[in-house]
């Protein structure tokens, strides 16, 4: 059965595509009934601005299931998920033993805004197979990881200043919404109303892939830097691989001037290996911090760092960081059946090698068909890039003007069963649930696909 299917369709992946025309648009109707009420309630009808669908075709879908690679939509549309709740869902919808876990605990209650045993169980699992912390501090979302992160590196060093890149996004946290000012070495500017100029002054915005700008960076702020965070490999503007070397570059010049390196690893912590993209470069961040795929997708977030560096977090310390939903018993039991999961041997080899596979097809296809294409990918993670380029390493190196060749392709892939986030700066991600079925099928709706986008160029 499977290698007929695979026959079906792979096949050479030179050959002319099942259909190389337009598909019907698939019915909206429900999800734009549901669009237009939500718009009565929530600023543009969403509680998070991407989910608005501005950058592709058509009203947002509203899902209603999930279960394995799938999703369903509320008019009964069914799609292959690439999106993966952006990321967490590493072991794909409704795990069963996600969803038993958390179902035996909620048993018992679902919050209490007190310790239990569940903050510990989950702390040691992670702790034990990561030697990049010593102890960390729950949260209830990346963004308040990375802010928390940012006050402790301040509360350490005694120093206001930050370095953040262009390109890197961080959540919404007042100093980071700041994007880049007009020279090499400037303060940032605010990227968002509401945003008090005083906050983006100690934002400093630098280029990716720039040594230049970091050594005059600290000549310039030598004893007044606090931290340079960055992604671990960015991957909220496109999948901008950095060199090793520049990223040695950084950790030492981090050293030599007491600052500390923040690697954000909301998107690639436990996603490229159960260590991250520490691991993977072989560096040693000062702080980390994760995001909610420590929870199976629920709402969490972590920071780490050695004993030393989380001694000054209260109540041992001076740098204050409360929540009440921080270690939410629900999200601890979702967290402790999902890393379980990825530290079972070989687990992230096999999905590594599959999604290897899934991106290097595509790009062999878009290569034999002459498009202007890449297919940028490390572990499971991938971008679609309407670009000739071999390298993409800065934010400034992407064509704006190729979103509107990815604003066809996702419609074109709506309607052929294949759900991508609704924006070409966004990633894709490969999950443990996708087989070898369902990633024949999605190649051969990319192929036809990118077929109709360069029939229409």
């Amino acid at each position: 059965m499977l290698e007929s299917l695979k026959k079906m369709f792979s096949g050479n992946e030179g050959e002319v595509p099942v259909n190389t025309g337009s598909k019907p648009d698939i019915s909206r109707e429900k999800s734009a009934e549901l669009y237009e009420k939500a718009k009565n309630y929530f600023p543009g009808g969403v509680n998070s601005p991407v989910r608005a669908f501005k950058s592709v075709h058509g009203t947002p879908l509203f899902i209603q299931k999930g279960d394995g690679c799938f999703v369903w939509d509320a008019d009964g549309n069914q799609f292959i998920d690439f999106c993966g709740s952006w990321g967490p869902l590493i072991l794909g919808h409704n795990h069963p033993k996600v969803r038993e876990k958390v179902t035996e605990v909620m048993q018992n209650g679902m919050s209490f805004g007190a310790p239990t045993a569940l903050e510990n169980e989950l702390a040691e699992l992670i702790i034990k197979n990561n030697k990049f912390v010593e102890k960390i501090r729950f949260t209830s979302s990346g963004t308040e990881a990375v802010m928390s992160a940012i006050r402790l590196a301040r509360g350490f060093t005694g120093r206001d200043k930050i370095i953040k890149f262009d390109g890197c996004y961080h959540g919404h946290s007042d100093s980071l919404l700041v994007k880049a000012g007009s020279g090499l070495v400037t303060f940032g500017e605010t990227s968002s109303a509401g945003v008090p100029k005083a906050f983006a002054q100690e934002t400093i915005v630098l280029p990716l892939n720039d040594t230049e700008a970091l050594t005059q960076a600290f000549a310039q702020f030598k004893e007044e830097i606090a931290a340079v965070i960055i992604e671990g490999i960015p991957a909220n503007n496109g999948l901008l691989m950095q060199d090793t070397a520049y990223l040695e570059f950084l950790q030492n010049i981090c050293k030599e001037n007491k600052s500390l390196l923040i690697f954000d690893e909301v998107i690639t912590g436990f996603r490229l290996g159960f260590e991250g993209a520490a691991a993977y470069y072989g560096l040693k961040p000062d702080i980390v911090t994760y995001g909610k795929i420590i929870g199976g997708g629920l709402p969490v977030g972590m920071y780490g760092a050695s004993a030393e560096i989380m001694g000054h977090i209260s109540p041992d310390g001076g740098v204050y960081q409360a929540g009440t939903l921080s270690g939410n018993p629900i999200a601890m039991a979702a967290g402790i059946a999902q890393l379980s999961e990825l530290l079972r041997s070989g687990f992230y080899k096999e999905l590594n090698n599959k999604a290897t596979e899934f991106a290097e097809s595509l790009q062999r296809f878009a290569t034999a068909r002459n498009y202007k294409v890449k297919v940028f990918h490390v572990g499971s993670i991938f971008w679609i890039a309407f670009t000739d380029k071999d390298k993409i390493r800065r934010a400034d190196d992407i064509e704006h003007s190729s979103m509107e060749k990815f604003k066809i392709m996702h419609r074109e892939l709506l309607n052929r069963g294949i759900y991508l986030g609704p924006s070409g700066y966004e990633v894709g991600f490969v999950s443990a649930a996708h087989t070898k079925i369902e990633l024949e099928k999605a190649k051969r709706a990319i192929f036809e696909s990118l077929d109709v986008v360069f029939r229409n160029k």
